[in-house]
Formats: C-alpha cells, structure tokens, sequence
C-alpha cells in the first residue's frame, strides 16, 4: 500500500530536496568555474612566451583560485557600496525632503534585500551572500535614519536597545524566508543584534548592577536555548560564543554582588541570579552530547551553585564561619551523585565540583598548619626564656595568628568525615586511608592553638597526638592481602588483617608522628623542666615504637636524636661545659653500635648508625667548641673505641680505616696538648701500625705490591722528617735520618722491594745532599767562575762518548728494579 504524506510534509519535502538540487548545482558551478579556469592557464603555458622563466618545464601555478578571487571582489564591492550607502545617508540626507529621503532609503533597502533571491535561482550563492550583508547593512542606517529624523529626543540608549530587538528580528525573518533560507549571514547575524536588547533595555531603565546582570544571564539562556535547539552549524556556532561571553561576564557581575553583598536580601537577590545562571549551565549540561563540555558544564552548574548558597549564608554568619559554610553547600553537592535520573557527566561534574570546593577550603587551612608547624623553631634562638601564657603564643613567637582561623580544624575534621564516608570504591579507598589520617593529624595539630589552651596541656596534648600517630603505625601489619581478595568476617575478627591501602596509611602515620615532635620539642625549648621532660618522652616512645621492625628505620634514628638533643640539654641543666658534655653525648653512639649490631633488617641498621655517627660529630664538635685539647683527644680516642667495637662485625670491617684515624688523631691532639713540636712523635705512631698492616697483608698475599704494603707507612715518617732535617741546623736529625734511610734502603735491597728502597735511596741522598750543600757552596766560592761550565762540558762530553754503555746500564737498572716488587 502505498503511503501519501500530508500536504504540508510533502511540501516541506521537496523544499528540502530543492535546496540540496540547488546546493548541488552551485557546487557544479563552482567547479566548472575552476575548470575552465585551469584550461586556460594551461592553454596559456602552452604558447611560447618571451618573459617565461629560465625552467621551461616548470608549469606556472595561479596563486589564488578563481572562487577565492570572487569571493573577495564580491565582499570588497559590498563594503563600498555600504560605505557610499553611508555617506550618503551622512552626507546627501540633509538635501532632501522626508518623502524623498524615506524613498529612496526604503526603496534601497527592499531591492538590495530582494535581489539575492534571485541571484540565488542563478546560483550566483557568493554575489547573493554579499548583496544580503548590504541589505542587512542598509537596515542599519534605515533604523539610525528614523532616529535622526523623527525620533530624536528619544534616549539614545533605550532606542538602540528597541532599533537591535526589530534588527534581529527581521533578519531572522528575512533568512528563514523560502529562499532566503539558503544565505548563511542573515540568521548569525540576526543572533548577534539579539545580544543587544535586554542589556541596553536594563541599562536605559537604570536597572543597576542587579538588573544589567540579569539581562546578561537572560541573554547567556537565549543563547544557550539557541545552541541546544537550532541545528544550523553556523547559527549554533554563534550562540555558544553569545552564550560563553553574556554568561561569562554575568557569572563574574553576580558572583562580585554576592560576594560584595552586606545583608540577607542582597546576598539574596545575588543568590538568584547564580542560580539561574548554575540551571542555564546544568541545563545544557544534560543536553550536551560532548561529554567533556557536558561535564565542564556541570561543574561550572555545581561551584555556581554553591557560590550562591554559601553566599547566602555568609551574609549571616559571622566571618570565621565562612568557608565552612561554602564547604557545607559544597559537600551538598554529592547527594546529586546518587540521583540516578541525572546523566553520569553531570553527576560526575557536580562531583568535581564538590571535590574543587573542598580542596579550596583545604587551601585555607594551610597558613594556621604551616604555622604550628614552623613557628615553634623560633625558640631556638629563644631557649629557657620563659614559659607563655598559653599554646597560641607559644606557637607564634614572631609568626602572625592568619585572620579568622577558628574554625579550621572543623573544616579539616568535615573534610576528613567527608573522604572517610564517600571513598568507598576500590579506587579511590586506599587514597582516602591515606588522606583522612592528614587530616585528622592536621586538625589535631591545630587544635590547642585555635583554642588557646594552656602552654603545659597544649604539649600534652601534641605529645598526645605523635603517641597516637606510631600506636596507629605500629598497629597496622606490614603485610597485606592482594587488594582483589576479600577477606571473611572470621577473619577480620580474629587476625584483625591490615586493610587495602594501609602500607601507604602506615608510612604515612609514622611520617605524621614524626612531624608533629619536631613542633613539641621547639615548644619545650620555653623552659628548663619542659624541655627534659619533653625530650625523655619523645626518646622514650620513639624507642619503644623500634620493638616494631616494619617502624625501626624511622623511630630508631629519630629516638638517638632526641637522646642526643637530651644529653646536650642535661649537660646545659647541669652547667657542665660543653667538653664534659661531649661526654655524655658519646653514649647515643654507643648505643647506636649496640643497636645496629641487634638489628637483622638493612634498612634500619644503614639509618641507626648514620644517626649515631652524626651524635659522635656533635659530640666532637662539643669537646672542640671548649679549646681544651685533652678532652678533645679523649673524646677522639672514645670514638675510635666505639668504631673499633663496630669494626669487628663481619659486614663493617672498612670502619676500621675510620677508627685508626680516630686513634691517629686523638695522638696528635694529645701530643699537641703536650706542646710536642717534634714531628716523629706525630709521624711514628702512624708508620709503624701501617707497616705491620703491610707485612700482614703481604704474608696473606705474596702478590701485593711493596708500594700498596709499605709505601704509606714509610713516606708518613721519611717525608715529614726530611722536610723537618732540611730546615734543622743542628746535625742530629739529619744523622739519624740518613742512618734510618741507609737501613731502610738496604733492607729493600735485601729482600728485593722496590717501595724501600726507592723511598729510602731517595731520602737518603736527599739528606746527604743537604749536609754537604755548605761544602759544594764553599767549593764553588772558592772556584772561578769558568771551572762550572768547563766541568759541565766535560761531563756532557764523557756522557756523549758512553753513551751506549749508559743505555745498557739504565736497561739493566731497570730490569733489576722491574725484578722487585
């Protein structure tokens, strides 16, 4: 059966497919026109031309095809013909009668706007696009040519807001006519005078801010509605530019008002019109097939609407209540998650949109966290100056209290309820475990201070919270199920297994433990009694939480500090100097030997004993801050004791280089303490431990070189000693040196080691050298001055006559010493 549509949509049918005949036909056109239009620069080429370029068989390519070329003569004469058509209306108006001048502008105008109807049945698309911009333009001066004449008392603004609402929709009407409908300007065109109206409206009736906002966001709708419903590209192109820049500039006016707003009813009326901007925004949201506009939306709907209600509410609501009162709203904004009738982009956006808010409200809390973290390192420069009044001033010694900051810790407690309550997903769970526990700690450290507590409860309080923090780390096992296995009720009852993500919640309560002493420990700098009783505690708990190995490689190196930081202090409360407590700092070193010495895991043993060599550099540091070199030799030679005790492990035995020069250094100390200024009394106790090492390796390994074995103990006492003998007048160091050489030379020689007797030779003929040099110079005196030259010259000349024989000497010399080790 055959099926006869109805009248009118069989019409609108063959509309349709005539406009397609007819786009199909310019398009042929079009082409046909490029076409002949390319035969004929080819014909062109082909005749000889006496002007052609050197390369012949380059064809000439044209530089602008002939529809580009039209389309700029076709929007060139359209301008001039608009700027004649001004002038004339400008210029000419005034010798001409109303009759005469309302012809012929009317006139004008109605045959310019008619003749793209039929340069359209031509095809003529791009001469009928420039003939409607000129009418269009026309319809301009039409409207100021009415103003000029007959309505010139009227307000300039309000008859503009009128003259742009008819503009736009006459063009409207103009390009949805049967065969206008094919011009792409008129409709565009009629969209963009249609941004005019309602504001100039609201600004000739005197509307004020609220009003002219308004206008903007009505205006922002109507394009967005546009946009939505038109499916012509160009047209919809041109409402969201409408609607991006009214709403733009609307959102900005109304968030000012809300902001800015001083009463309930102002706050009020602000509100509205961020709501109505926030359903323009969720609006095309849900309407959006793009899914990233579509969430941007829907963000942009939710921090709208929580600028709006939060606004609301602070303008009554005292100020230290204000952010709270946005992150309310924006915790508001997830109940619009579980609305299954809402698009999963807009719900995700509204969830974004919660997220921002919460994140900007954190963004507050950070100056008052900064600031009780921080501040307390004031007193460094402060010590036992005296207990505050209370914790706050502790706190901000020199640091500025941020303004109006009491209600921090209830926007760190809200958003951690908020992360503890929403995260349930495997996602997102682990980050939160790692998130909550930052927040509760951050709120935690806040708090004393925000409440102004006493100076002795806010340390207990803070002592309270690093305690809280390693129970929490030490509790958490450190080994977890797979995150995919799902553990029984049986089980959590009974291992009480750590939970998904908690590896990271671990090391992240140990890091927060140790970053909430540092705070209690400047704190208890006030005041003698706080601060030994402070550091006993932190070096206590921080030792007790290291029986857990997973915890060990933190709590064991911070607990040796505090112990350090509590030798140091009690040595102060006793008035000791700082030699004698240098003393007692030694025992941190020593423990920390012990310590590494028990522990089975690398990663705690490498931190412990870094911890204790740095309290043993404290402790010399100390002893050599009094100038009193005894104790600073005793202090050496304690650290050598202690890596001598480290040494004998089989895994450390290298720190015995350590401990030799602790030892060589606490001789030298003593020495110099004794007003000692002989060198061989530095140099000796140095040289012979070295070359007793040297036998033993040797006798352990034939194979290693006398230099390796020997070389470092002789050159420590040989050289300096030479270097003491040349500047000695008397002649008992130089005798004893040379004898010392002899011996050491021959001894070389000997056994055949190269180290000895080179070292040895040369320091002996160094020394003799010395001692005749008064003679040689005395001789040289006595000489005239020709004798040098002529003996040099005769030397060079016997050299010159053996010189063979000398090549095979060096040679024999030298496989003689290669011989040696």
């Amino acid at each position: 059966m055959t099926y006869f549509p109805p009248p009118a949509e069989e019409l609108r049918l063959l509309d349709l497919e005539l406009r397609q005949l007819d786009a199909r036909r310019a398009q042929l056109l079009h082409r046909r026109a490029w076409l002949v239009t390319a035969l004929q620069a080819a014909s062109a080429q082909s005749a000889p031309n006496p002007f052609a370029p050197p390369h012949p068989g380059t064809a000439m390519r044209p530089e602008a095809s002939a529809p580009r070329v039209q389309n700029v003569l076709l929007v060139l004469g359209g301008v001039l013909l608009t700027i004649a058509a001004m002038a004339f209306t400008l210029v000419s108006w005034g010798h001409m009668g109303i009759a005469g001048r309302a012809l012929v502008l009317g006139g004008l105008t109605v045959a310019v706007l008619a003749a793209p109807v039929a340069l359209l049945k031509r095809g003529l698309r791009s001469t009928a696009e420039s003939v409607a911009g000129l009418g269009l333009a026309l319809t301009v001066l039409d409207a100021y040519a009415l103003h000029e004449v007959r309505l010139a008392d009227v307000d300039a603004t309000g008859y503009t807001a009128a003259a742009s609402a008819v503009l736009a929709a006459l063009w409207a009407a103009y390009g949805l006519l049967p065969r206008a409908r094919e011009l792409r300007l008129p409709l565009p065109a009629a969209l963009v005078a249609a941004q005019l109206p309602l504001v100039l409206w609201a600004v000739a009736a005197d509307a004020g801010l609220f009003g002219i906002t308004a206008a903007l966001l009505a205006t922002a709708g109507f394009d967005t509605g546009v946009a939505l419903r038109v499916p012509v590209r160009t047209v919809r192109i041109t409402a969201m530019i409408g609607a991006y820049g009214t709403g733009a500039w609307g959102v900005w006016a109304a968030g000012w008002l809300s902001w800015t707003a001083t009463g309930p009813s102002a706050a009020a009326r602000a509100a509205a019109l961020l709501l109505f901007a926030a359903g323009i925004a969720v609006t095309a949201a849900w309407q959006q097939v793009a899914e990233k506009q579509a969430r941007g939306l829907a963000v942009a709907a939710g921090l709208l609407t929580v600028a709006a209600l939060g606004g609301t509410a602070r303008s009554v609501l005292p100020d230290a209540w204000t952010v709270p009162a946005y992150l309310v709203c924006g915790i508001a904004l997830l109940a619009a998650v579980r609305v299954d009738r809402l698009p999963e982009t807009v719900r995700r956006g509204l969830a974004l949109a919660s997220a921002a808010v919460q994140g900007l409200a954190l963004l507050w809390t950070l100056p008052l966290v900064g600031v009780a973290l921080l501040g307390p390192v004031t007193w460094v420069e402060q010590v036992w100056s005296g207990e505050p009044d209370d914790i706050r001033e502790a706190v901000t010694v020199d640091a500025p209290w941020p303004p109006d900051a009491e209600t921090v810790p209830v926007v760190l407690a809200v958003v951690a309820a908020v992360l503890l309550l929403v995260a349930r997903d495997t996602v997102w769970r682990p980050r939160a475990l790692t998130g909550v526990p930052v927040l509760a700690w951050a709120a935690a450290l806040v708090l004393p201070a925000v409440l102004e507590v006493p100076y002795a409860v806010g340390l207990v309080a803070l002592g309270t919270t690093t305690a809280g923090a390693l129970a929490a780390a030490a509790w958490i096992r450190p080994t977890e199920r797979p995150e995919t296995e799902e553990p029984s009720t049986a089980a959590a009852l009974t291992e009480a297994p750590a939970p998904v993500g908690f590896p990271t919640a671990r090391l992240t309560a140990t890091v927060l433990a140790l970053l909430t002493s540092l705070p209690l420990a400047f704190l208890s700098l006030t005041a003698e009694p706080a601060t030994l009783t402070v550091l006993a505690a932190l070096t206590a708990l921080f030792a007790a939480a290291s029986w857990k190995p997973h915890l060990a490689p933190v709590t064991a190196p911070a607990s040796l500090a505090y112990a350090a930081a509590l030798a140091c202090a009690t040595g102060a409360a006793a008035g000791w100097g700082p030699q004698y407590t240098a003393l007692l700092v030694l025992a941190v070193p020593v423990a920390a030997a012990l310590l590494a010495a028990r522990l089975d895991d690398a990663r705690a043993t490498i931190p412990v004993e870094v911890a204790g060599a740095l309290a043993a550099l404290l402790a010399v540091g100390l002893a050599a801050a009094s100038a009193d070199l005894p104790m600073v030799a005793l202090v050496l030679a304690l650290c050598g004791v202690i890596t001598a005790g480290v040494a004998i492990r089989p895994d450390r035995r290298p720190v015995a280089y350590a401990s030799a020069a602790l030892f060589v250094l606490a001789t030298w100390v003593r020495l110099a303490a004794w007003d000692i200024g002989t060198p061989e009394a530095y140099t000796v106790p140095v040289s012979v431990p070295a070359l007793l090492v040297g036998a033993l390796r040797r006798r352990r390994d034939p194979e290693t070189s006398s230099w390796t074995a020997y070389g470092p103990g002789l050159a420590a006492t040989l050289v300096p000693s030479l270097l003491a003998a040349w500047n000695d007048p008397h002649w008992t160091r130089p005798l004893l040196l040379g004898m010392a050489a002899l011996a050491i030379t021959l001894l070389g020689a000997g056994h055949h080691l190269k180290a000895p007797m080179l070292l040895g030779g040369t320091v002996l003929a160094l020394d003799a050298l010395h001692e005749l040099a008064p003679y040689i110079a005395q001789v040289t005196d006595a000489l005239p001055r020709w004798v040098p030259p002529a003996l040099a010259g005769l030397l060079l000349l016997a050299l010159g006559a053996t010189y063979e024989q000398r090549l095979r000497d060096a040679r024999r010399m030298r496989d003689f010493l290669g011989n040696m080790h």
